[in-house]
């Protein structure tokens, strides 16, 4: 055998040739990925919406409870499909982060953005109801968060609140007969169409929703590997900003049509499922720790944002609530802001 040089001067290992090619190119492989399952996941949602909305209205189901519970659903199916893979995948903090950043994303840039485009004004009275029960889902979370730790049982508890929530959101939808979101819904309905057709595209969102998810989470898995962030800061960052793109369209496009109810009520019900939901099903699917600036610095803008949301919407010096241009630009300031948070603490 050959013997070593201890005592000699250590020889530099070269680069292997076109290493820092396939370096480049594999990034570029997860960046297309990435874009991949967004576009699948936003018209996988899209197909889901219409399917099941479709499907209920063939029922005889009103088109306040279909808004409220299907709609609502079908806008935060991106973020459950991503979560439930990220977890089962062993990678939890991608679907924590996902689900808290597509809070903080959905109040602080798509009403941010939306309220730029078109000042929003709360009529609804389903709405200021609506909003402490989000208030209180929070509070639950903490609870369940505040010990470090998410666990099955906590994740059970999440998805049974989600059950729960349904219900009161048909009950609810039930007893209101009057309510400005009628209208807004009933307008943004999808046509009727035959209950066979409508199966399918229901099917056939799910089915796109699932492959959108698996792409996107190994794409985002790959980035957070090769530039050495957590998990948790691709979820809260990157993926909530993708996720969040129906909630986006929806909303721009309600405030444009001058359905402001309908904007502001796409956000509430989204942020809903997602705490129970998608923030439910890593706790099933991998029970482990929680970062502890995940609770002071991410929950609590979420919790901050949705309180300055709840003062926006009731409007206490009178008249209806109104989030105007003056709000949505320091909203999305502090979306900015919160980024850059984040970057400087993950470098």
């Amino acid at each position: 055998m050959p013997s070593r040089d201890v005592g000699g001067p250590t020889t530099m290992r070269r680069p292997e040739p076109g290493s820092g090619k396939r370096v480049v190119l594999s990034m570029l492989i997860s960046l297309l990925a990435i874009g991949v399952g967004f576009v699948l996941l936003v018209w996988g949602a899209e197909r889901f919406v219409l399917g099941a909305a479709s499907t209920a209205r063939s029922f005889g189901v009103s088109p306040l409870i279909v808004g409220l519970t299907i709609v609502g659903f079908g806008t935060s199916a991106p973020e459950l499909l991503v979560s439930a893979v990220a977890a089962w995948n062993g990678n939890p903090g991608l679907a924590i982060g996902n689900a808290v950043g597509s809070n903080i994303t959905n109040i602080a840039l798509v009403l941010g953005v939306a309220a730029l485009v078109a000042p929003l004004t709360v009529h609804s009275e389903t709405l200021r109801r609506e909003l402490p029960i989000l208030l209180l889902i929070m509070m639950l979370g903490l609870v369940l968060l505040i010990d470090g730790e998410l666990g099955r049982g906590d994740g059970l508890l999440m998805l049974l609140g989600m059950v729960l929530m349904i219900y009161w959101l048909v009950m609810l939808g039930l007893r209101s007969r009057s309510d400005p979101l009628i209208n807004e819904f009933d307008s943004e309905m999808p046509k009727q169409m035959p209950v066979a057709t409508s199966l399918m595209w229901l099917a056939l969102g799910m089915v796109v929703l699932f492959v959108g998810s698996r792409i996107l989470v190994h794409g985002a898995v790959d980035i957070a590997t090769r530039l050495g962030v957590s998990d948790l800061v691709i979820g809260l960052t990157i993926i909530a900003i993708g996720t969040s793109l129906p909630e986006l369209a929806a909303t721009i496009m309600s405030a444009v049509r001058n359905e402001h109810d309908l904007a502001i009520g796409n956000v509430i019900g989204s942020n809903m499922f997602n705490m129970l939901g998608v923030m439910g099903l890593p706790g099933l699917l991998a029970p482990g720790p929680v970062d502890s600036a995940f609770l002071t610095r991410d929950y609590a803008l979420m919790v901050g944002l949705t309180l300055a949301l709840c003062v926006m919407a009731y409007g206490f010096r009178g008249g209806h609530g109104r989030i105007n241009r003056p709000e949505a630009v320091l909203l999305v300031s502090v979306y900015a802001v919160y980024l850059y948070v984040i970057y400087r603490m993950s470098t």
